[in-house]
C-alpha cells in the first residue's frame, strides 16, 4: 500500500473574495500535483476568508454549490483530492464546514465543526452533530474535523475508535495559542495513533493574527512537515504501513479501560 502525498496549504487568501481564493487553490493544486501530492488541504474557511462578519450569510454556499462545483473542476483537471474550508448553508442555517473532493470531482464527506469558538463563531454559525465523518482515499481512512474540534481530546478519541487513519483539520489558529500547532497537535497523533494534518491560516485579519505553523503529524508524535508563519505549501505522507507498524507497537488504543470512564460523559 502506497503513502498518500499530503500538501498542506498556508495562506489566507483574500478575505471576502472567492473569486480570487479559487485562483490560489487552482494556483496550488497545480503546483502540487506536480510535486506527486494526492491530496491537497487548505485551512479553515479558506474559501470566503475567516474574520468576514456580516458576509458570512452572503458567502455562504450549499455544499454542492457553485463554489463546490468550481472545486471539483480543480480537482479534476490536477487529478487530486481537495479538502477545503467554506461556510455552509443549507437553507436557513449557516455552518462552519470543511469538504472533501476527490481527484474525480466527487463529493467524499462533508463535515461540519462541531466545537464553536468564541464570539464571532458562536454568533454567525450553527455547530454541527456529527462528530465523527470519515471517507475513503488513497487507501486510507480519512476523518474530518475543524480546529477548535482537535482540542477535545474525546473528538480525536472518537476518531481513533472509528478507524481514522489521516485526520485533517483545516484551521484558523490564532495568537497566543500556537502551542496547538506546535506541540497539542503531535501529541494527539500519538496517543490516537493516526496521522493529523493541521493546517492553518497565517498573518492578520481583522482583529485576529493568525500564527500558520502547519503540520502534518505523524502517529510517533513527530512533525513530517512544519511551515513557518507565511504562506507556503508543504509535503508529507502519509504511511500506511508505518502507521499498522506503529499501531501494532504502541499499546495505548489496547490499554483503554472504557469501563472506567463513563463519567466522562
Amino acid at each position: 500500500m502506497t503513502s498518500l502525498h499530503t500538501a498542506l496549504l498556508q495562506s489566507s487568501g483574500q478575505p471576502g473574495d472567492v473569486a480570487h481564493n479559487l485562483r490560489v487553490l487552482d494556483d496550488a493544486a497545480r503546483t502540487a500535483a506536480a510535486h506527486g501530492a494526492g491530496l491537497l488541504v487548505t485551512p479553515e474557511m479558506f474559501l470566503t476568508g475567516y474574520a468576514i462578519g456580516d458576509d458570512v450569510p452572503r458567502l455562504a454556499e450549499p455544499a454542492d454549490g457553485d463554489a463546490a462545483r468550481a472545486v471539483a473542476e480543480i480537482a479534476v483537471r490536477h487529478g487530486l483530492a481537495v479538502a477545503y474550508g467554506f461556510p455552509e448553508r443549507d437553507g436557513a442555517t449557516v455552518y462552519n464546514a470543511v469538504q472533501l473532493i476527490g481527484p474525480d470531482g466527487q463529493r467524499l464527506a462533508t463535515y461540519r465543526k462541531t466545537h464553536l469558538f468564541g464570539c464571532f463563531e458562536r454568533e454567525w454559525f450553527t455547530p454541527g452533530d456529527r462528530p465523527v465523518v470519515q471517507a475513503e482515499l488513497g487507501g486510507l481512512r480519512i476523518g474530518l474535523m475543524i480546529c477548535y474540534d482537535v482540542e477535545f481530546p474525546e473528538n480525536v478519541r472518537a476518531h481513533a475508535l472509528a478507524g481514522t487513519d489521516l485526520l485533517l483539520v483545516p484551521t484558523a489558529q490564532m495568537h497566543p495559542f500556537q502551542f496547538v500547532a506546535e506541540s497539542l497537535v503531535p501529541v494527539r497523533a500519538f496517543e490516537n495513533q493516526m496521522y493529523i494534518a493541521y493546517v492553518n491560516r497565517t498573518g492578520p485579519e481583522g482583529e485576529f493574527e493568525f500564527v500558520g505553523l502547519s503540520t502534518l503529524a505523524g502517529p510517533d508524535g513527530v512533525a513530517r512537515a512544519r511551515a513557518g508563519r507565511g504562506e507556503e505549501l508543504v509535503y508529507a505522507d502519509a504511511d500506511p504501513e508505518y502507521l499498522a507498524a506503529s499501531r501494532a507497537h504502541n499499546p495505548y488504543l489496547r490499554d483503554r479501560r472504557p469501563g472506567l470512564y463513563a463519567s466522562l460523559a
